[in-house]
């Protein structure tokens, strides 16, 4: 006796898996459009905000410094290049800015870097307390610009300063700070270093950290000291970083005005101190704006500080280029 069971019974077949529908295809029209336009609408955004707070401030600029903008003339005329020549051959407060801008930003610059790359080797090392100061080198970052200008002002009072009371003791006279130009150059590159190493030190911890271990290692072996190590594989592998660095270092040094613009107390204003000693680029640019309300002159200012800018970063990177490649 043969028994036939029914394949198609309901039994079978609610022991079946359901098979999915295949899905429907999408067009392929649809698809070349998203492949062809989708990275534009991606990156759309970013042009768009960048045209509206970058280049457009930059093209209103130019226009402006080809007139005689000003809120007390009611009309504006095209005066061509004439605020240029006046900027550049006739007018020694607008040289005594940028004088003191670059003797300001060599002074702050040239130690930050170095203390910075010395700080950031040292934390790289196996030391006791490694994550308290890494931490602690980061504090100064965070700390309001304000409050920092606020407290070195303190520190190099002439009458009561910490400064001029350890000078005393080792039979020196107190000293100015804000009269004299260098030594109001000084106290303003140390309140520059004191916020600004730290950052530039975590950067080069951060670059030194994806340095292979295996060629240290190698170089100890072929008996290199730590001092040969670091100029001949730490420096050459730091390259883009350090370039990076000098380049940030160079757009903020010389558009510094914070530090000096407190530094002066409320004694001096954009003035930069009685006799301008330490007034800024940018502590100009603000006084011709405000104070003489000559607008096309002002940016007449703005771009030759643009073009100095971009002058010493090419420089910088040249040199720096120029230097770790011999090393």
């Amino acid at each position: 006796m043969s028994l036939d069971f029914d394949t198609a019974s309901p039994a079978r077949s609610r022991g079946r898996r359901a098979e999915p529908k295949p899905d429907r295809e999408r067009p392929r029209s649809l698809t070349r459009l998203d492949l062809k336009y989708s990275p534009y609408l991606y990156v759309l955004p970013f042009f768009v905000i960048f045209a509206i707070f970058g280049a457009y401030p930059i093209v209103y600029t130019v226009w402006i410094a080809l007139t005689d903008r000003s809120p007390l003339n009611t009309t504006i005329s095209f005066v061509g290049l004439d605020n240029f020549v006046e900027l550049l051959t006739n007018d020694p407060q607008f040289w005594n800015a940028v004088v003191n801008t670059f003797g300001m930003f060599i002074m702050s610059t040239v130690p930050q870097l170095l203390i910075a790359l010395m700080l950031a080797n040292a934390l790289n090392r196996r030391i006791k307390g490694q994550t308290f100061f890494r931490m602690a080198i980061a504090m100064p970052i965070i700390t309001s610009t304000a409050v920092v200008a606020l407290i070195f002002s303190m520190i190099y009072s002439r009458d009561f300063g910490l400064v001029n009371w350890a000078l005393d003791l080792v039979g020196i006279d107190p000293i100015d700070w804000r009269a004299n130009r260098f030594a109001s150059w000084f106290a303003i590159s140390t309140m520059v270093d004191w916020r600004w190493i730290g950052y530039n030190a975590l950067i080069y911890l951060a670059a030194m950290q994806s340095i292979s271990k295996d060629m240290y290692e190698a170089a100890s072996l072929d008996g290199a000291s730590r001092i040969r190590q670091f100029w001949s594989i730490t420096i050459p592998q730091l390259r883009p970083t350090i370039i990076f660095t000098l380049i940030i270092s160079t757009i903020g040094g010389l558009q510094l005005f914070t530090e000096p613009l407190l530094f002066t107390s409320g004694s001096g204003g954009l003035s930069g101190g009685s006799q301008g000693q330490f007034q800024t680029i940018t502590m100009y640019l603000l006084d011709v704006m405000n104070q003489r309300f000559r607008w096309g002159y002002a940016g007449a200012v703005a771009l030759v500080l643009f073009v100095l800018i971009a002058f010493m970063s090419v420089v910088n990177y040249l040199l720096a280029r120029r230097i770790s490649s011999d090393k």
